[in-house]
């Protein structure tokens, strides 16, 4: 009896040890399938790394060939026009970096010009209200800042005559107008579709530009801007941001555009500095 005994309690004590056993190899093996599935996930993610790299390196490869294509041929279209009219390699040579110069002088200014806008456009929109910037809308595009001014905001109703409302935003404008005296300002009046016929107004082309004209005489009569600066333009309802089909579309285009640009003879100089063609 006390034999038997024994066996059932040396067999109960085996199986829980292999119970115990099994259970810490369980946990073991779960844990090294954790780790496992990380290193997967790893490699895997590095994979996807290296074959976005390898992808993009043949593109650039393939883009590299093309451009070198390209050069081959303008090189030996040179060569062949500098054969057929005598002109000396030394002097083809020349003529490559006066263009390679010029080109990097073209660049230079677009640069500048483009980080000029980004602070004047900064300056300005910082200085204007949170009202204000609902009617009014500041982008840069190409190289030329555009300050559209919604019509509701600048005029009296149907007429060409600026409104109070309207001086606090342009003495802002102006201010920032006459910091920057290396640009021109070129003020562009546009209407909508809708036929206008009053006094002295015969339509969207009069109005426009009789809009357009006030602006520019506040600016210069109010604010202290240098006339020789400003130019008066009207295009009318022909050149409309949206279709005229709809209330919205037509308050759209009813709008005038301040647009900042760099001097025009400055603009001339520039084109003035352009290497000469080859004779």
């Amino acid at each position: 009896m006390k034999k038997s005994v024994f066996l059932v309690s040396m067999a109960a004590v085996t199986m829980l040890m292999t119970s115990c056993v099994s259970k810490k190899e369980l946990i073991a093996c779960q844990e090294e399938n954790k780790a496992l599935q990380s290193n997967y996930m790893d490699t895997k993610e590095q994979l996807a790394a290296a074959n976005a790299r390898v992808t993009s390196m043949e593109e650039q490869m393939k883009q590299q060939e093309k451009n070198t294509r390209a050069l081959q041929r303008s090189l030996d279209k040179s060569l062949t026009n500098a054969s057929q009219n005598n002109i000396s390699i030394e002097k083809l040579v020349d003529q490559i970096n006066e263009s390679n110069q010029y080109i990097r002088h073209l660049v230079e200014v677009k640069s500048k010009s483009d980080s000029l806008n980004m602070v004047l456009t900064n300056n300005l929109t910082r200085s204007l209200s949170k009202e204000e910037l609902k009617e009014v809308d500041v982008q840069v595009l190409k190289g030329v800042v555009y300050i559209s001014l919604a019509d509701n905001m600048l005029y009296e109703s149907g007429t060409y005559t600026i409104n109070k409302r309207a001086s606090q935003t342009l003495s802002k404008i102006a201010k920032i107008i006459k910091d920057y005296k290396d640009y021109d300002v070129l003020i562009e009046g546009n209407t909508d579709n809708v036929p206008i016929s009053r006094e002295n107004i015969r339509n969207n082309w009069d109005l426009s530009c009789l809009r357009a004209s006030s602006v520019v005489q506040a600016l210069q009569n109010d604010y202290g801007v240098d006339p020789k600066r400003l130019t008066a333009g009207g295009r009318g309802e022909y050149n409309p941001l949206q279709p005229n089909t709809s209330e919205v579309g037509k308050m759209r285009n009813r709008r005038t555009q301040i647009i900042i640009t760099p001097k025009l003879d400055e603009f001339m100089d520039l084109i003035g500095q352009a290497p000469e063609e080859s004779k």
